[in-house]
């Protein structure tokens, strides 16, 4: 059987991962990754390598750790917030799997000897390398991984792919994992969950302007662009406006320009969808496109219901025309391209096309 190192995080997804590749009979060792390690009462770097070395002195396996935490400033953290000064929606976990996880990680692995690497992630790797979504849909994480590259996935174990999530916890606790009952972080990837808007304080200080109503009206002011995201609702402090209806507002776009938030009223806003969107720095995980135009399903954000749509490739990237108008799109962010189970790659959201009528919502 193979040596496989397992990327141990201290949660429980990892540590059924290396229990299932245990009883398979390959020869486990772990390794954790320390690449945040701000001593401010929010990261959880220290608990976290304590619960994945109970993990594995209860399994019987080796633990390394590693530390890529200059890396992870330098490569990940860095674009994540010139992304943000640029009005953006950055996803850092799409960049932490390409140069981290999947990349410093990996090579690291080998190092230590590994014939594979494995990880607690939601997906599954079909033959060729291909990237398939994990069976459990409401888990599924292959969004995140959908820039790596067949070579990569095909040196990869993703042990708990077939599995719901209540069935990952089920084994965990009758095998007397010590983190059957450990909660999932839903934090930014190794930065961990902390108030985000003291957080960026510390970053990028903050930049107040107008909040204004798409006809130029001032209704409130905003603490800096950096902190609001396309579709946002919470936050806004501008409920009860006279002479405005009592709906909810919702961020519609950015004016940099003019450091201006635009906000309007309603779920079902047009302003809030897009019915297309271009899209730039493409990666396909065969190593190349399907077709210079296809049809596929694709998804905007983690967790978008899956949205029907055909793509066009040209010299600067990819046009994507959805079959029907969507929310949640941001500049930042990435469209990830579907058929059936296997997903195909994507790129990163550069600008969006608007609806022009008012549709439902």
């Amino acid at each position: 059987m193979a040596r496989v190192i397992v990327a141990m995080s201290g949660g429980v997804d990892s540590a059924v991962a290396a229990l299932l590749l245990q009883e398979a009979g390959h020869e486990v060792q772990g390794l954790f990754m320390a690449n945040w390690e701000d001593e401010d009462g929010y990261c959880t770097t220290a608990t976290d390598f304590q619960d994945a070395r109970r993990v594995c002195l209860e399994l019987a396996v080796p633990l390394h750790r590693v530390s890529f935490a200059r890396e992870y400033r330098e490569r990940v953290f860095a674009h994540f917030l010139a992304e943000l000064e640029a009005g953006r929606t950055p996803n850092p976990d799409i960049l932490c799997n390409r140069e981290v996880k999947f990349g410093l990680c990996l090579d690291y692995a080998r190092r230590l000897g590994a014939q594979r690497f494995a990880t607690g992630h939601y997906a599954r790797v079909g033959d060729r390398g291909r990237l398939l979504r994990g069976l459990d849909a409401s888990k599924d994480q292959s969004y995140f991984l959908h820039a790596l590259s067949a070579t990569e996935l095909a040196a990869c174990e993703f042990p708990i792919g077939t599995l719901q999530k209540a069935a990952v916890r089920s084994i965990a606790r009758q095998r007397g994992l010590p983190v059957f009952d450990k909660r999932d972080s839903t934090g930014i990837c190794f930065i961990g969950e902390r108030p985000f808007g003291r957080f960026l304080d510390s970053w990028l200080p903050p930049h107040p302007g107008a909040i204004e109503t798409p006809d130029g009206a001032v209704i409130g002011e905003h603490r800096g662009l950096a902190r609001y995201t396309l579709g946002q609702r919470s936050g806004l402090r501008i409920g009860g406006m006279r002479g405005h209806h009592g709906a909810p507002w919702f961020v519609a776009t950015k004016d940099l320009a003019r450091n201006a938030l635009i906000v309007v009223q309603g779920h079902d806003h047009p302003a809030l969808y897009c019915g297309a969107l271009r899209a730039r720095e493409l990666s396909w995980i065969s190593g190349r496109s399907p077709a210079p135009a296809f049809a596929c399903i694709a998804k905007v954000r983690y967790r978008q219901p899956d949205a029907r749509c055909v793509v066009r490739l040209d010299e600067t990237g990819a046009e994507v025309r959805f079959v029907e108008p969507l929310k949640g799109a941001a500049p930042g962010q990435y469209v990830v391209f579907y058929r059936g189970e296997e997903c195909l790659g994507g790129g990163m959201i550069d600008t969006l096309q608007r609806v022009q009528e008012r549709v439902a919502a």
